[in-house]
């Protein structure tokens, strides 16, 4: 693996998209780790430990492909990974840099960096990890079939490649439309968005019987996610593709990985949104 040299600044190949069309990833993490506390960071540790089937992740090679908050890799690293973390939004770079000198001042066994996984350069240098992990991300890249090939290259043999995806419905061609819409539309334009899809998950749980603030106040079970925090990333999370479990069987198996575990849910309309699977495929030893 490559010298980690400290808050490297390297260039990166642009993604498929301009930035105008691009959701501010980074401004919603920002605002996300102000309500950052020790229960979040347990919940992300708890599902992290769930993913990698281990307690500990002890001197293995962690990379965190999309680090947006800094929150996985955050986890990662208080169970004992060495964390290489990178982003290609610079605020989301920012938060993770601002994560880790927060819990881990002056480690030199966590480097943040800025980074793009379509530039092949720049992940050629990168070397291979025991647990390679992006979660929600490749498919904000534009270009998500290629970005998952080129992540699987950074995973050694008999390493783990954990990611999760958003999954496809029928309604994904409308959401794709909506997004756009609404990284370009005002401030006011997205607080009326937001508060008209809370409003209308809240008629849905009501109208199934179940609880919505009971589920909001419980959300951060979610690998310490906060629900508005994510909603908003919903709604602008742009460029946007979404893929069902059969291509991504399809596609790991030609890039010889085989399958160590998934949660994949039923085919849905997607109303309320894609979701995602959550996968796990180990490298095939060579």
């Amino acid at each position: 693996m490559m010298p980690l040299d400290r808050d490297t600044i390297d260039t990166v190949r642009p993604h498929a998209f301009v930035t105008s069309d691009r959701f501010a990833f980074g401004e919603n993490w920002k605002s996300f780790l102000d309500s950052l506390d020790d229960n979040r960071v347990a919940e992300a540790e708890k599902s992290l430990q769930g993913l990698a089937g281990r307690e500990r992740l002890d001197g293995l090679r962690f990379i965190d492909i999309g680090s947006g908050s800094g929150l996985s890799s955050l986890a990662a690293r208080r169970l004992g990974a060495v964390v290489r973390s990178f982003d290609y939004d610079a605020q989301s770079v920012a938060c993770t840099r601002s994560l880790r000198d927060r819990f881990f001042p002056n480690d030199p066994d966590w480097l943040v960096e800025p980074g793009s996984i379509l530039d092949r350069d720049y992940i050629g240098k990168l070397g291979e990890f025991d647990i390679v992990y992006s979660w929600g991300v490749l498919h904000h890249t534009g270009a998500m079939r290629e970005a998952i090939a080129n992540a699987s290259q950074l995973v050694v043999p008999e390493g783990l490649f954990i990611l999760a995806l958003y999954r496809k419905t029928r309604l994904c061609r409308m959401w794709a439309l909506e997004k756009r819409w609404y990284c370009q539309t005002s401030s006011r334009g997205k607080a009326f968005a937001l508060g008209l899809y809370v409003a209308l998950m809240r008629v849905a749980f009501a109208a199934l019987r179940r609880d919505f603030d009971s589920y909001v106040a419980n959300y951060r079970s979610k690998r310490g996610m906060d629900y508005r925090h994510d909603v908003h990333d919903w709604l602008g999370g742009y460029p946007y593709e979404s893929i069902d479990s059969e291509e991504v069987a399809l596609i790991m198996r030609n890039l010889g990985l085989s399958h160590v575990r998934s949660e994949v849910q039923p085919y849905s309309t997607g109303l309320f949104g894609s979701g995602c699977d959550e996968y796990v495929y180990a490298k095939l030893p060579q």
